[in-house]
């Protein structure tokens, strides 16, 4: 995906950028550590708004990003890449409690953060279609040995949560956990926090969803009647994380609604007349430079909105969103193990091109989500 070198001086705008399972399952622990659910397909979304408008805003829009370099912590040591067209996505949501998301996500600045929405984003060859694999964080793995990018090593370990990756050692860690279960070479990985996903739904002006029952979670500050919503930053960074106000109380239930809710943004960002207001553009370009991390192949402006362009074909109906397959802990019902059989039916689908079969996802938990949230 070669960068556009040239970058034309056209002035900015004249006003100043704002800155800114089946079956029954316990109730999940309500105490501790809130999880963001939010997904970071929302960043990738918002910049193919600007995409086409943004390079005046090179310079400005440049010094926004941040990447870390994936190929120089993780080696050689990787899934052989498939030159067939396609293009596989790490995307993260970081629960990260550091400066301004402390006030948004609650609980304790510990150092730590963990990456509790994880999603492998399939673009097709012809990027007109696109598979989506929500990963649940509560999933028990084998985590491989890694190395972070500041050269630390982390030993490998077994029977531990998937969201673990990304706490002991980064973006590194994370996308070479995925790509020791999937057998499947992450091309790209993107990253968002709780701040920029509120900002970039409030810099959008919101998102249109209809609740077909009521949903009311005081640990999420969710308060939703059924009915049509146009959800702003808050209400949607607290749908996209409630677990406790609707179906079982599980995070399986939870990806539900996240699913539910990124193919209604896609919907949305389709419709946002952004190219005749300039302002609004700049806001959103903003915003959105400033919300994600990407790995260091995406570091720039021009290589974010040559890759975010190729994404402009893909709408939700063209989408397919699945949950890894996964079965109940007999241990723990908070936790989840990986249907491996059926899981390899998915990755031999990414890794051929070819659409995630139905029988890959029969028969395995799920949550009680389904249908609550359309778009």
């Amino acid at each position: 995906m070669a960068a556009e070198s040239t970058q034309p001086a056209i002035p900015e705008p004249g006003t100043a950028p704002r800155r800114g399972g089946k079956g029954r399952r316990r109730k999940a622990p309500s105490a501790g550590r809130k999880a963001l659910r939010a997904t970071a397909w929302t960043a990738a979304g918002v910049v193919v708004l600007g995409g086409a408008g943004a390079g005046f805003l090179y310079f400005k829009l440049n010094g926004n990003l941040h990447s870390v370099d994936i190929n120089q912590a993780l080696g050689t040591d990787r899934p052989t890449k498939i030159d067939n067209g396609s293009e596989n996505i790490l995307v993260l949501g970081s629960d990260t409690r550091s400066g301004k998301n402390k006030k948004l996500g609650g609980g304790t600045d510990d150092g730590s953060a963990r990456s509790d929405t994880a999603m492998i984003v399939h673009v097709y060859k012809g990027h007109q279609r696109a598979s989506v694999v929500s990963i649940p964080r509560d999933t028990l793995v084998d985590r491989p040995q890694c190395t972070d990018t500041k050269g630390t090593a982390h030993p490998a370990a077994s029977g531990v949560m998937f969201n673990e990756a990304y706490s002991t050692g980064g973006a590194a860690c994370a996308v070479k956990t995925v790509e020791s279960i999937t057998g499947i070479r992450m091309d790209h990985y993107l990253e968002v926090d709780f701040e920029g996903f509120q900002r970039l739904i409030d810099d959008l002006g919101g998102v249109e969803v209809t609740t077909t029952k009521s949903i009311k979670d005081p640990q999420s500050h969710l308060d939703l009647k059924a009915g049509t919503h146009t959800l702003d930053g808050e209400q949607a960074l607290g749908l996209v994380r409630t677990r406790h106000g609707v179906g079982d109380g599980s995070d399986l239930g939870r990806i539900q609604l996240q699913q539910a809710f990124v193919k209604a943004l896609i919907d949305q960002v389709k419709h946002v007349g952004v190219l005749s207001n300039p302002k609004k553009l700049y806001d959103l370009a903003d915003t959105a430079t400033k919300a994600v991390t990407t790995d260091s192949d995406l570091g720039s402006v021009n290589s974010l909105i040559d890759f975010a362009g190729g994404l402009k074909g893909i709408s939700s109906s063209h989408m397919k969103m699945v949950t890894m397959p996964v079965q109940y802990d007999p241990a723990n019902p908070n936790r989840v193990l990986l249907e491996k059989t059926k899981a390899q039916l998915v990755w031999n689908a990414l890794k051929n091109d070819r659409p995630i079969p139905k029988s890959a996802t029969k028969g395995t938990a799920t949550g009680e989500a389904k249908g609550v949230v359309t778009g």
